[in-house]
């Protein structure tokens, strides 16, 4: 055994930026993971779409779209935006990088950004993972309740969180 056999290992750093017109391959590529949408419980955008969608948020002024970078490796995306006048939380990480904590440090970094409160959030029952990322952030489980279908989103028992 050598001394550098004995270091830590390097600790890899989250950090967020702004996301730029050539991350949305990587972003769309993500979203039509059949098992991270299984996952979230989401029902993936078609390319036409997402696209639509993503062009849009990146030029309004009520959203607060990041990319989620692990040392310099994108590896998903956070991002605060308005629905019915309410600000709203979502993320999405690269399924190679789940269980990482990568998600709860990103969403520490955006909440210190995002400085609206109160800040909503949602997240299919069946998704532990996602539940646990926002009561450790500091969210509140409002209520549970049944959310019929979208063109989004299949019918589904849905957590609602708030954070004040």
């Amino acid at each position: 055994m050598t001394f550098f056999d004995t270091l830590p290992a390097k600790e890899e750093v989250v950090r967020l930026r702004p996301i730029e017109l050539g991350d949305l391959n990587a972003l769309f590529a993500m979203q039509v993971d059949p098992e991270s949408n299984a996952m979230a419980v989401t029902i993936p955008r078609t390319q036409e779409t997402f696209y639509e969608h993503w062009l849009l948020s990146l030029q309004q002024d009520d959203v607060t779209p990041r990319a989620i970078l692990l040392d310099e490796t994108f590896v998903g995306y956070i991002s605060c935006f308005l629905i019915n006048d309410a600000m709203n939380l979502g993320y999405w990480i690269d399924r190679t990088h789940w269980g990482k904590g990568i998600a709860t440090r990103a969403v520490q970094l955006i909440l210190a950004e995002c400085d609206v409160r109160p800040i909503h959030a949602t997240a299919a029952t069946s998704n532990g993972a996602s539940m646990r990322i926002l009561e450790k952030s500091g969210f509140q489980l409002v209520c549970v309740r049944f959310a019929p279908a979208t063109d989004r989103f299949p019918a589904c028992e849905e957590a609602s969180f708030r954070l004040d």
